[in-house]
């Protein structure tokens, strides 16, 4: 009986612990998903040791690959990781609660609010550390990616595309870099995959000689 009390209260701590990590990153968090991945980082993978930051970086991964902001997609994923449906509920509401409670009170009296001089230079401020907090966490992902040469290419050929479109100002939606590179993957392993069966079936041929 003990140990199923002390279970569930180990499991109601884990929930509580789950959904104020959420808020915080919620809470503190500006410039949207991609902002919020170096904080979750932070939280999930170096301070609680959560989940690993191979495991985040296939996290987000798949949060960036399927329909819904980022952020919460991660936070979904992480929660049911952790802590089942109930955790994946808790970090869920979490993370949107106070963005919608801000966003809301703002929408409010946004006009007013941005009349404000102070208010408008903050916000020009936070641009500037929202652009850090991107480059700091696109700089670890490729840190951590393999160096092999399909995962260098990609990355070079995805900052000369990137590149291009910014100095040109070309209209190109992100949906297409990430079939693109979806595509590659599949390819290159499809080759890789013939290639093991050639090398297989020339030891096989080997053999019987």
């Amino acid at each position: 009986m003990n140990q199923k009390q002390n279970g569930a209260t180990s499991r109601t701590g884990l929930l509580f612990s789950l959904a104020w990590v959420f808020f915080k990153i919620g809470l503190f968090t500006f410039g949207g998903g991609y902002a919020m991945i170096p904080i979750i980082q932070s939280e999930v993978s170096e301070k609680r040791k959560w989940i690993s930051e191979d495991e985040l970086m296939h996290i987000v991964t798949i949060a960036e690959s399927t329909p819904g902001p980022i952020a919460i997609n991660s936070a979904t994923y992480v929660g049911y990781k952790i802590c089942g449906i109930l955790g994946s509920l808790a970090a869920t509401v979490s993370v949107v609660l106070a963005p919608f409670t801000i966003i809301f009170l703002i929408s409010l009296f946004l006009e007013s609010f941005m009349k404000f001089t102070l208010v408008a230079n903050a916000f020009r401020g936070i641009q500037i550390a929202v652009a850090f907090l991107i480059l700091s966490a696109g700089i670890k992902f490729v840190k951590k990616l393999k160096k092999d040469p399909f995962n260098m290419i990609l990355v070079s050929l995805t900052v000369a595309v990137m590149l291009i479109l910014d100095i040109f100002a070309l209209s190109f939606s992100s949906v297409y870099l990430i079939l693109m590179g979806a595509l590659a993957g599949l390819v290159f392993t499809a080759v890789n995959i013939s290639r093991e069966k050639k090398a297989v079936s020339t030891e096989d041929k080997e053999d019987e000689k």
